[in-house]
């Protein structure tokens, strides 16, 4: 009798959705081209050139085709009818995609992305299934809260329109969502496989099934969209993915056990469920959480555009478009895979390797702002 291996599975499935959205990239290309889908440049854009949009549609038709083959393949088929429903998610993925193509089409207004958003995410929350239950806590008595179906439903809609919009919030420069969302789906890929495995549960889970094909479907994008970037994902990618990442944290989190963790760590599993989410997504929702603050302290819509976003403060500390979007993966990576491996080794040992990292990463981020206010300094006394 044959025996499957669930990773050799997965890195099919990466391997499909990463050559699925990588040719069918060019195509969606010609189709914004030939739409008028194009985005011009405007004060708040980085980018010099006019550029065409829909990169989401390859994101789509890349992921759907990963999970078209992950259905068929032995053991991974069993995700489809253990928890939440697959189909529903990507019509669900569908939906948001339909309404960012209409957007990077004719730019709708932020009403209208909302409710689209809030109807995509319903869809996935109650047909889906993707729903918070229940949440585990690191204090407490019963260390668990069940929120029940009433109240799950709207909590997880709205962490997830947060998360959809923290997403394209950080989309502002060639690569970077694309290359944050994979390595957000890296890492989570790498909890919820872990978590399985030393749980017994099983491997083939909904969670790990998304993350993995969300990953590759973002490598293979990069290359048509990193700097200088041939196509821009749009708001029918960036809302996407933002989507999808939200529905793989909310199934990893509903699914992880803590107690699987117990011995090694004492206390701290009890807290890995919420912690996971927040480091792996800590880049794009520190961003978020700034602009609402930002914004709303001069009395502008939480949605008004600006450049003051993390990558705009990067640029104007004197770093280059691409050393940018670097240092911000980087950082993405030190957070998400530092959270991840918390699951994995000891405290200790993570958190001394993340500070040394750490301190090499503060370095090259101010290294060059230093030295752009040293040369202004000095020709301002030569002047």
């Amino acid at each position: 009798m044959p025996i499957y291996h669930p990773s050799l599975e997965y890195a099919l499935v990466a391997c499909v959705a990463a050559a699925g959205s990588f040719l069918l990239t060019p195509l969606a290309r010609r189709v914004a081209i030939g739409w008028g889908a194009v985005a011009r440049p405007r004060d708040r854009d980085v980018h010099a050139v006019a550029t065409p949009r829909l990169g989401g549609v390859a994101l789509l038709l890349g992921l759907a085709l990963a999970l078209f083959v992950a259905a068929r393949l032995p053991a991974l088929s069993r995700a489809f009818s253990n928890g939440p429903e697959m189909p529903w998610i990507l019509v669900a993925g569908a939906v948001i995609c339909l309404v960012g193509v209409l957007d990077d089409r004719y730019e709708l207004d932020s009403l209208t992305k909302l409710a689209g958003q809030v109807l995509a995410t319903g869809i996935m929350v109650t047909l889906g299934g993707v729903q918070l239950v229940d949440i585990y806590l690191p204090w407490g008595d019963s260390g668990t809260v069940s929120l029940g179906s009433d109240l799950a439903i709207p909590v997880t809609i709205l962490l997830t329109v947060l998360t959809i919009n923290a997403v394209n919030f950080i989309d502002g420069l060639d690569g970077l969502a694309a290359g944050v969302t994979a390595i957000a789906a890296g890492a989570f890929f790498v909890f919820s496989y872990h978590l399985a495995r030393v749980g017994y549960l099983d491997v083939a889970a909904v969670p790990t099934l998304l993350t993995a094909a969300l990953a590759g479907t973002c490598i293979g994008f990069l290359p048509h969209n990193f700097s200088p970037a041939r196509i821009f994902m749009g708001d029918s990618g960036s809302m996407l993915v933002g989507l999808m990442l939200s529905a793989a944290a909310t199934t990893a989190t509903t699914s992880t056990d803590p107690q699987a963790f117990g011995s090694a760590f004492g206390s701290l599993p009890l807290a890995l469920p919420l912690l996971i989410p927040i480091a792996v997504l800590a880049v794009p929702f520190v961003d978020l959480l700034l602009a609402l603050v930002r914004r709303m302290a001069r009395g502008q819509s939480p949605f008004a555009p600006d450049k003051q976003h993390l990558h705009h403060r990067l640029l104007q500390f004197g770093h280059s478009h691409r050393r940018a979007v670097l240092l911000l993966y980087f950082w993405s990576a030190l957070l998400a895979f530092g959270g991840a491996a918390l699951s994995i080794f000891r405290v200790a040992l993570v958190l001394a390797v993340m500070l040394s990292v750490a301190a090499v990463g503060v370095l090259f981020s101010v290294v060059p702002g230093l030295r752009q206010r040293r040369r202004t300094a000095l020709a301002g006394r030569l002047g």
